[in-house]
C-alpha cells in the first residue's frame, strides 16, 4: 500500500504525533509536506483561555486556512507524493465538539458557502489513537503556549470524537496505529516497523499495535 500511496495523510488528536509522524514518512518517501499551521491562527490562543467566546471564530479561521492549502497544493498526480498532517473533513469534527447549535449551523453556512475546492483523495490514512492520559502528557512536553490550558476532558472529548469519526470513515483505506504503546516518531525500531506494516497492507482497514 505505502509504495503506491501518492497522497498520504496522518491524522489524530491533540498530542498524538501526527505532525512529527507525517514529517518524518515525507522525509523518508522524498515527498512534500502539507502541514496544519495552527500557529498562525490569531485566535487559538484566546480559544483556550474561553472556548466559548472564541471557538466560532477560531473554527472559520482554521477552514479558511485549509482551504487557502488545499488550493495551492493543486493535483497530486504523476510522481508528485505529497503527506498531510490533515483531514478537510475534521474541521466539522472540532466544530461540533467546541460550538453550540446556532454557531454551528452559522458555521456550517459559511463551510458550504466557501468550499470550492475539492480536496484529493487520500490514497492512504494513517490514524493515531492515544489514551487521553498520554495525548495530555505529550501536550505537556512539548510547552506550546497556546496549549497551555487545554485539559484531559476536552482531550478525552476530542478523542471520543476522532474515534467515532473513523469507526465508520470508508473513503480511504485506513491504518490505525495505537500510537499509546507505539512510538514510530521517536522509536527507530518502531517507524521502521510501522513502514514493514504499511507496505505489507492489503486490506482496506486494519490496525497496528505489539499486539495487532
Amino acid at each position: 500500500m505505502l509504495d503506491k500511496a501518492r497522497y498520504i495523510v496522518v491524522e489524530g488528536p491533540i498530542g498524538a504525533g501526527k505532525t512529527s509522524l507525517a514529517r518524518r514518512l515525507a522525509e523518508r518517501l522524498q515527498a512534500e509536506t502539507l502541514l496544519e499551521q495552527a500557529e498562525h491562527n490569531p485566535f487559538l490562543g484566546r480559544f483556550y483561555q474561553n472556548a466559548e467566546r472564541w471557538a466560532l471564530a477560531t473554527q472559520v479561521s482554521f477552514l479558511f486556512q485549509r482551504l487557502d492549502q488545499l488550493a495551492a497544493l493543486g493535483p497530486v498526480d504523476g510522481d508528485r507524493r505529497v503527506v498531510s498532517d490533515f483531514l478537510l473533513d475534521k474541521d466539522r469534527l472540532f466544530a461540533e465538539q467546541n460550538l453550540g447549535a446556532d454557531e454551528l449551523a452559522l458555521y456550517q453556512r459559511v463551510h458550504d458557502s466557501v468550499q470550492q475546492v475539492e480536496p484529493p483523495r487520500p490514497d492512504l490514512v494513517i490514524y493515531l489513537q492515544a489514551r487521553p492520559d498520554t495525548l495530555m502528557e505529550r501536550v505537556r512536553k512539548r510547552g506550546l503556549d497556546a496549549e497551555r490550558r487545554i485539559t484531559e476532558l476536552y482531550l478525552e472529548q476530542v478523542a471520543n470524537r476522532y474515534t467515532r469519526y473513523f469507526y465508520q470513515y470508508d473513503a480511504a483505506p485506513l491504518f490505525i496505529v495505537d500510537a499509546g504503546v507505539l512510538n514510530p516518531v521517536d522509536k527507530d525500531e518502531d517507524f521502521e516497523l510501522l513502514l514493514e506494516r504499511l507496505r505489507e497492507m492489503r486490506g482496506y482497514r486494519e490496525f497496528f499495535g505489539y499486539a495487532g
